[in-house]
C-alpha cells in the first residue's frame, strides 16, 4: 500500500487524507489505524463508478453490515430530492451517529452525502471517497456540502468535515480524458494562487501529469491539497482568506447556470472559463501584469484544457450570466464580488464591481 498521508486540522474536526495506489482494498485497515470504529455504513455510490471497485470496497468492509444507494450523479439531480432518498435509507434502517456514511463517488457525490450525512441525527460519521481528479484535489478538502436549486448552484448546504478521506489514484485509470482535463483546472487553479514554485512544476510537467504518470501525478494531488489545507485550516467557514479558493468561480457558477448545468459545460471546465475570465478581468483593472498573464494563458491554451468562452457564449448571453452572477453567495451588496490576480500565488479578494461594470466588461470579452 504505497500512500501519503496529509492530517487536516479545523476548529471543528482533525482528520487525515490518505493518497496512493490500490487503498479502497484496505479501508478497515485505514479506518482501524483512526479509531474510527462503527459496526454499519451505507455507501453512497456514483453510479458511473465501475462494479469492480464496489467489489473490493465491499470486500474491505466484509466485517461490516453495509447498504448501498445507486445514486447518479449530475448536477440536476444534486437536489433535495436525492437527500431525502438518503436521509430515508438511514431513517428506515435505523441508522445511529456512531454508524457511518460513506461516499464513492466524485464532487456532486460528496457533496450529497456529506450533506445527508451532517443533516442525520445532526451528524453521523462521514468518510469520503473521491473517485475523480477533481474530487481528490478539491470538493473532498474543507467541508463544503451543498445541493443546487433552481436559483443557483450550491445555495442550500453546510459546513461538515470528513472523518476520513482516501484518495485512491487506481479509480483515475478508469475516467474520460475530460475528466482527468478537469482536475488539472483546479490543482492549476491551487497553483496560481497559491505557490509559484508549484505553478512551475506544473508548467515543467502537465503532459506527465494529464497522462496520469507516477510520481508526477502523486505530486501533483498532494501539492494541490497542501495548499487547500493551509487555507482551510485558517479559515474553515470562508470569512476571509478561504474565499480566495473561488478564484474563477463566480464566473464559472454563472457559464454553467446559463447552460441549465447541461452536459454541455461540467464543473471543471466552467472554472477553468471561469479563470481565463478573471485572468481577463484581471490585466483589464491593472492589477496583474502581463508577463505573467500570458504565462498563464500560455499555459491553459497547450495544456488540452478548454480555452474558449465564446465557443460556449456570445454578447446575447451577457444579461443572463449576470443575473446568476448577482445572485452568488458571496455577494455582500448589490454589486458582483469577484476573486482576482495581482500576481502568480498572490489573489486579491472582496473587490467589488457594478454589473453594469462587469456587463460591459463581457461585452467586449465574448465578442473579442
Amino acid at each position: 500500500m504505497n500512500q501519503i498521508k496529509l492530517n487536516i486540522e479545523t476548529k471543528t474536526q482533525k482528520y487525515p487524507i490518505y493518497i496512493g495506489k490500490k487503498l479502497s482494498a484496505n479501508i478497515s485497515k485505514i479506518t482501524k489505524s483512526n479509531s474510527i470504529n462503527f459496526n454499519r455504513c451505507l455507501l453512497v455510490v456514483d453510479s458511473n463508478v465501475p462494479k469492480k471497485f464496489i467489489i473490493i470496497i465491499k470486500k474491505s468492509l466484509k466485517n461490516k453490515i453495509s447498504y448501498i444507494y445507486d445514486f447518479k450523479a449530475n448536477e440536476l439531480n444534486k437536489n433535495m430530492n436525492s437527500i431525502n432518498k438518503i436521509l430515508e435509507i438511514l431513517l428506515n434502517k435505523n441508522f445511529s451517529r456512531d454508524d457511518c456514511l460513506i461516499s464513492v463517488g466524485g464532487g456532486i457525490t460528496g457533496d450529497v452525502s456529506g450533506f445527508a450525512a451532517s443533516l442525520f441525527k445532526r451528524g453521523i460519521k462521514f468518510i469520503n471517497i473521491p473517485t475523480t481528479l477533481l474530487s481528490q484535489v478539491d470538493s473532498s478538502i474543507g467541508g463544503k456540502t451543498g445541493v443546487n436549486t433552481k436559483y443557483g448552484k450550491n445555495l442550500i448546504g453546510s459546513f461538515y468535515q470528513p472523518n476520513l478521506v482516501i484518495s485512491d489514484t487506481q479509480f483515475l485509470k478508469t475516467l474520460p480524458k475530460r475528466e482527468i482535463v478537469c482536475g488539472y483546472g483546479e490543482i492549476l487553479k491551487h497553483s496560481i494562487i497559491g505557490n509559484k514554485k508549484f505553478y512551475n512544476f506544473l508548467d515543467n510537467h502537465k503532459n506527465e501529469i494529464l497522462k496520469l504518470y507516477s510520481p508526477f501525478l502523486e505530486k501533483a494531488i498532494y501539492e494541490s491539497c497542501k495548499i487547500k489545507k493551509a487555507i482551510v485550516e485558517k479559515d474553515e467557514k470562508e470569512k476571509g482568506l478561504r474565499k480566495i479558493l473561488n478564484f474563477g468561480h463566480s464566473f464559472a457558477h454563472a457559464y454553467e447556470a446559463t447552460l441549465g448545468f447541461s452536459k454541455k459545460l461540467n464543473h471543471g471546465e466552467a472554472v477553468i472559463l471561469g479563470m481565463k475570465t478573471a485572468l481577463n478581468f484581471s490585466l483589464k483593472t491593472k492589477f496583474m501584469n502581463k508577463r505573467e498573464y500570458y504565462s498563464i494563458l500560455d499555459h491553459i491554451d497547450n495544456s488540452d484544457l478548454p480555452s474558449s468562452v465564446r465557443k460556449f457564449f456570445n454578447p446575447n448571453d451577457v444579461n443572463k450570466i449576470l443575473n446568476f452572477m448577482a445572485k452568488d453567495k458571496k455577494n455582500r451588496s448589490n454589486n458582483i464580488n469577484l476573486v482576482l490576480l495581482k500576481k502568480i500565488g498572490a489573489p486579491i479578494i472582496n473587490k467589488e464591481y457594478s454589473k453594469k461594470k462587469i456587463g460591459l466588461f463581457l461585452k467586449i470579452f465574448l465578442r473579442n
